[in-house]
């Protein structure tokens, strides 16, 4: 897109501090790679914006343009706020070790976007996921990891990371390692860990007691594409449609906690988000469950005057 827009290519000197900078990320903050990917294609966005002025010339005034740029070119509210939050920590850093003396991100605000809504399972739908046919070692494997999922609200890359040594099965939970490298221990239901019983179990045939919970052909852990295949093709033959991905079951594991127990801060545990305002989204599935069934229910609701 940029490209297009008749963008200068990269200088060098900008590519040797971009460099620089993920090494620094990787290194002293210890970001993933998936995160040092996002932080360099939001920063080379910046660089292609700015063409031949150096980073160090742009003012407040050009990064406000650029923004509306973006936008009116179609990214959403929610991406270019991550986007303006990695240009102002490249700035910060410039700042830190280059003496850059100025961030002309600092104070800037992406434009709002709608609020959506993430998209959950009903209850009746989740069950239906989970209550696969269990026929051969694939459909083993598939069912634990539908039901760990749906049990434990896990991330898709905290449940590819999994190694039996993770499990406390006597204990009934599971230790991951979430966003920044932080560890919880979350509660598996017991339909899950009956799931992962037979797996393990089917799983010792082919492969020894430790390593990756969920093991590709070369014994290595599945990837996540792998298993966002699994999810979605097992839900299209449960006739769930093809829109079921490992975040869905994520959201719908907090959306019916959250239904039944009405304790938001232990849904937040349990998701490991480090801010309360992250979880809250789900008091508003809540609510439109609850709207839904009053619809439904109430005497008053069901004529109209």
């Amino acid at each position: 897109m940029l490209e297009k827009q008749g963008a200068g290519s990269i200088r060098a000197p900008e590519n040797d501090r971009l460099a620089s900078y993920l090494r620094y990320l990787a290194t002293e903050r210890r970001l993933s790679d998936h995160s040092c990917a996002n932080y360099a294609r939001d920063i080379k966005a910046l660089l292609q914006l700015a063409g031949a002025m150096p980073l160090d010339d742009l003012q407040t005034q050009q990064i406000r343009r650029y923004v509306a740029q973006l936008h009116a070119n179609g990214l959403s509210g929610k991406t270019l706020a991550r986007m303006l939050s990695a240009w102002r920590g490249y700035y910060r850093y410039l700042a830190r070790d280059h003496g850059l003396m100025r961030n002309p991100c600092q104070g800037l605000r992406a434009p709002r976007s709608a609020k959506r809504l993430p998209h959950a399972l009903s209850p009746d739908e989740a069950n239906r996921l989970v209550e696969i046919p269990v026929e051969g070692p694939q459909a083993l494997r598939d069912k634990a990891i539908l039901e760990l999922f749906y049990s434990s609200g896990l991330r898709l890359s905290e449940l590819s990371g999994l190694r039996v040594e993770d499990l406390n099965l006597d204990d009934a939970t599971v230790r991951v390692t979430g966003k920044g490298n932080k560890t919880r221990v979350v509660p598996v239901g017991g339909h899950a860990i009956a799931a992962i019983r037979a797996w393990l179990v089917e799983r010792s045939k082919s492969i020894g007691a430790q390593g990756a919970l969920f093991p590709g052909k070369n014994g290595k852990a599945l990837s996540q594409r792998a298993i966002q295949y699994c999810v979605k093709q097992r839900a299209l033959k449960q006739g769930l449609g093809g829109n079921v991905h490992p975040h869905v079951l994520r959201h719908s594991f907090a959306s019916h906690v959250l239904q039944s127990s009405g304790d938001l801060r232990a849904v937040q545990e349990m998701l490991g988000h480090a801010s309360i305002s992250t979880t809250q989204v789900y008091t508003h599935l809540d609510f439109q469950y609850l709207a839904k069934a009053y619809d439904k229910a109430h005497p008053r609701a069901k004529k109209k005057p």
